[in-house]
């Protein structure tokens, strides 16, 4: 509690006690007292006022700082009521009343939010599996009538495959703990499984692929990495200048496995770098490419902090490197050894 705040609040308090006072002084020597005996009226008086303002600030000070202290320990501060003790004083406890209707409020406002969010989430995972329906049938459809016609609708098709799929994990990330399978899981296998789920986007932009030392495992959810993945390879032909080239490799260091992806793309701009997992971020390279949306990265980077899997980019000018680094079990592993 502010001191000077305090004492300016007890301004009107002081002037009463000062009117009181003067009064009384004016009184006992109207009555023919003299000042040996009004004096030490005067000051017990004041001494009398002044120990017990000291006292109710040193009480109230202490109360209050414990009720803030315990305020900034709380989570969710909007429950404040529900564990202070009901003030003693008339006026506190108006502002007790003030605070525990207020958090009835939020609390009620916060189920009905809670239960539009879980509700609206729901219809979009459930639109999202109907819709794969008849995107599994086109593929099917293009597949078995093979034609330069149907390779470029497969190329779209697989486009707006990857588009529902950002939207079912963006709908998922706040609860990633909820479906995922951590197991062993081999680079290779899911660097090979993401290409091969883009290979009508690659094909089609004539994209050169190679990857490189990739017997290596990792535990982790191998669904999500692959998701990750296919963000990565499409931004990569996004942000192409010229015929893609896209070089997957794996290497260990300081007791971590990191697993590059490498492009040859126009790069990321050195002032872009520290924002480019912002959401809604698209930077330089976005205002160029108006189908960017600043939704890719922010989700991957969202999803590896779920998972524990470190995201970094690193660009010079031409070409990006974006490296997920997993961690080493080193228990798992010294027991297969």
């Amino acid at each position: 509690m502010n001191q000077k705040q305090y004492v300016k609040n007890l301004l009107p308090v002081i002037l009463i006690n000062l009117s009181g006072m003067s009064v009384l002084a004016l009184f006992l020597t109207a009555t023919g007292n003299p000042v040996s005996v009004s004096l030490p009226v005067l000051l017990v008086w004041t001494a009398v006022f002044l120990v017990y303002e000291i006292l109710l600030y040193r009480t109230r000070n202490k109360r209050l700082c414990r009720l803030l202290q315990m305020t900034e320990q709380l989570e969710e501060r909007y429950l404040l009521p529900e564990v202070m003790n009901v003030p003693e004083r008339a006026d506190e406890a108006v502002f007790y009343r003030i605070l525990k209707m207020a958090g009835k409020s939020m609390l009620e406002k916060t189920g009905v939010v809670q239960r539009e969010r879980k509700e609206y989430k729901e219809y979009i995972e459930q639109w999202i599996h109907e819709v794969k329906t008849p995107i599994t049938a086109i593929k099917l459809l293009c597949e078995n009538n093979p034609s330069p016609f149907s390779r470029e609708v497969l190329a779209e098709t697989e486009q707006i495959s990857r588009f529902t799929e950002q939207a079912l994990y963006y709908a998922r990330s706040d609860h990633v703990e909820k479906d995922y399978l951590i197991r062993e899981t081999s680079l290779s296998d899911v660097v090979h499984a993401a290409i091969a789920e883009n290979k009508y986007l690659l094909r089609r932009n004539h994209a050169q692929i190679t990857a490189e030392q990739l017997d290596r495992y990792v535990y982790t959810d191998e669904k999500w990495v692959r998701f990750i993945l296919n963000q990565l390879i499409s931004n990569s032909v996004k942000y192409h200048t010229e015929a893609p080239a896209l070089r997957f490799f794996a290497e260990e260091k300081q007791g971590r496995v990191l697993l590059s992806v490498e492009d040859n793309g126009m790069g990321i701009a050195e002032s872009d770098l520290p924002r480019i997992f912002e959401k809604g971020f698209t930077g330089q390279n976005g205002r160029m490419n108006q189908s960017s949306t600043g939704i890719g990265l922010y989700l991957c980077k969202r999803l590896c902090d779920k998972l524990g899997i470190g995201l970094t980019a690193a660009s010079r000018g031409t070409g990006t490197t974006m490296t997920l680094s997993f961690s080493v079990n080193d228990f798992v592993t010294g027991a297969q050894g």
